[in-house]
């Protein structure tokens, strides 16, 4: 069992976001804090994806579509296909869904 945590945004900051981190500083960000909380949990995957890059995954161009269209705020949090949150993330929101998806595999 792995999770994986997607963390798509763009390398500019979102309009709305004042004095927010970029996505990228939030992706790492993450990746430090969830690495540090589940040190024995090897089976996370980390990925960031750039809204403006071209891909030819379908998941990751849905997501870039609704941020795209303006429904998200970027950075998105989507961990497993599920999201999480917009804009300026809450780790605990991430860790009680790491959490879930932990137990739920035990």
């Amino acid at each position: 069992m792995s999770i994986t945590i997607a963390v798509y945004g763009a390398n500019k900051i979102c309009p709305s976001c004042v004095n927010a981190p970029s996505s990228k500083e939030t992706f790492d960000w993450i990746k430090a804090a969830v690495s540090r909380k589940y040190p024995e949990f090897n089976h996370i995957e980390y990925k960031y994806v750039d809204m403006f890059k071209q891909t030819n995954n379908n998941n990751e161009k849905k997501w870039i579509d609704q941020i795209q269209k303006e429904d998200l705020f970027y950075p998105i949090i989507v961990i497993d296909d599920q999201f999480v949150c917009e804009g300026d993330p809450r780790i605990k929101v991430i860790y009680q869904l790491i959490e879930q998806k932990i137990d739920s595999h035990m």
